[in-house]
């Protein structure tokens, strides 16, 4: 029943001449989509790890101005009450006043530390944002590139090819954002 039908006879894609050239083009662009891919992941773990760094540095720092106000409530309390003994007062009031001094300059560099592990944060982001682009830019690209060899129309090569240039570019300017 079906053995007398006879499909239609379709030029062979190996004697077309795009087919070589676009599918090296596709391949090319299928590799350098994996190596932005790769970058892309990259950053979003580091960025990640920044997050959490500085996260633990908030956490440490929060831990720090606790302790601070509990030193200063001593110290107040020693600096307010009437003590039997006021030279052994005055000594420990003056070992609260030296540790509310020590937690204060330790508050600060913590928090400075955090600040920066978060602007490094942001950093990497914007660096992953740029391959995350330059990735999709070539995934379009081979996209385009692969209806070339469906329709046999150089113009989807180029514009393929165009799509591709446009993602390696943005994705090298990832490692320029400072």
């Amino acid at each position: 029943m079906s053995e007398n039908i006879e499909l239609p006879e379709h030029e062979s894609h190996d004697k077309h001449p795009l087919t070589i050239p676009v599918s090296v083009t596709m391949a090319i662009l299928a590799v350098l989509g994996a190596l932005v891919t790769l970058l892309g992941h990259r950053a979003s773990t580091e960025e990640l790890l920044l997050q959490a760094q500085a996260t633990d540095q908030w956490a440490y720092y929060q831990a720090k101005n606790i302790r601070l106000h509990e030193m200063e409530a001593v110290a107040d309390m020693l600096g307010t009450l009437a003590p039997q003994d006021k030279e052994k007062a005055e000594k420990v009031h003056e070992k609260y006043v030296k540790e509310v001094e020590r937690y204060t300059e330790d508050k600060d560099s913590i928090s400075e530390k955090a600040k920066e592990l978060e602007a490094e944060r942001d950093v990497v982001s914007r660096r992953g944002d740029r391959f995350e682009g330059g990735e999709a830019l070539l995934e379009v690209g081979l996209v385009i590139c692969s209806v070339t060899l469906l329709t046999k129309r150089r113009y989807f090569w180029f514009t393929g090819m165009l799509f591709g240039a446009a993602g390696v570019i943005l994705a090298i300017t990832g490692f320029l954002v400072h």
